[in-house]
């Protein structure tokens, strides 16, 4: 994802709303999340589709290395190799 140009990617609620076409594409085109505010505060983040499947595939990636970590530290883990050979059990090589 690419990051917000604050002059750019916070707008208002009243001008998003008379302008929704135009900041759709903007977010297409750009791949640059926008802020949308009310009474000057930020209430909701516009994304493009395809960022925002990129951004949950990221976090489900750290989760699963957090939990590795977690697994290693605590004792459960499985080392390297008992790991490659599980795998290739499971797929027949």
């Amino acid at each position: 994802m690419q990051r917000l140009k604050i002059d750019q990617d916070i707008r208002p609620m009243s001008e998003f709303r008379t302008g929704i076409a135009s900041f759709l594409k903007q977010i297409h085109d750009t791949k640059r999340p926008l802020v949308i505010t009310q009474h000057g505060k930020g209430v909701a983040v516009l994304l493009d589709v395809s960022e925002y499947e990129a951004m949950q595939e990221k976090i489900e990636l750290l989760q699963d290395i957090q939990t590795s970590i977690a697994q290693l530290e605590s004792g459960t883990g499985i080392d390297h190799d008992a790991a490659k050979a599980d795998v290739l059990k499971r797929t027949g090589k």
